[in-house]
């Protein structure tokens, strides 16, 4: 086989390369993440029934009593009426299947959401921790390092539920688009569906293995 003839890049032509590929990235997988962005600051800001206002009432009756507990009384009301939202809903509804991987309902809509692209992972948790909480100026980082279980009093995000994330998404089948190219390419639902269960189920064991 003849070897090419290797030459000095031009730096121009780098640059143009590198553009393309990041207005690709923003213009495709950018407009995802923001759609689904927009789908769950609308399921985290509402609550089936009067969830909310009763959550509210609570808290103002705290705040009447304890008015020098004001800031930490009020991150409080937005973690709770969180909790009492429909994403939480959604979220606590797959969280027995995943907790024993290390994770919480929160985790659990980020993986349901980014099935679509996996960036969208990222995007999920910063909505969800920064719903409601205007007045905090912690970063998404900080508040998820803060994050506590509130039966167990242990941290959320411990070094074996990072390490389980990242398993699970080193082989779990998080693409939306590829399930559809195989399926074009193969005129069946039979490999794609092959290709889903094989590497979720890989992803599901691996994940349960480096947590446990």
């Amino acid at each position: 086989m003849e070897m090419p003839v290797y030459q000095t890049p031009r730096w121009g032509n780098i640059g143009l390369m590198m553009l393309e590929k990041v207005k690709v990235f923003v213009f495709d997988a950018g407009k995802i993440i923001v759609a689904i962005s927009i789908i769950l600051w609308a399921l985290a800001s509402f609550s089936p029934g009067n969830k909310f206002e009763e959550v509210e009432k609570k808290y103002e009756e705290k705040l009447l009593r304890d008015p020098e507990q004001a800031a930490m009384l009020r991150q409080n009301l937005s973690s709770e009426k969180l909790e009492n939202s429909y994403a939480a809903a959604l979220g606590k509804t797959i969280e027995p299947i995943i907790s024993p991987l290390g994770f919480d309902w929160k985790i659990g809509i980020a993986l349901v959401t980014s099935f679509a692209a996996r960036e969208v992972f990222v995007g999920t948790m910063a909505t969800l921790y920064g719903v409601g909480d205007s007045e905090n100026t912690l970063s998404i980082r900080e508040k998820m390092a803060m994050e506590t279980d509130p039966l167990t009093g242990e941290k959320t995000y411990s070094f074996a539920t990072c390490f389980s994330l990242i398993i699970f998404y080193a082989f779990a089948m998080q693409c939306m688009s590829t399930l559809a190219i195989v399926f074009r390419e193969t005129k069946h639902w039979k490999w794609p569906l092959i290709q889903l269960a094989y590497m979720s189920g890989l992803a599901y064991i691996s994940s349960f293995m480096v947590y446990q």
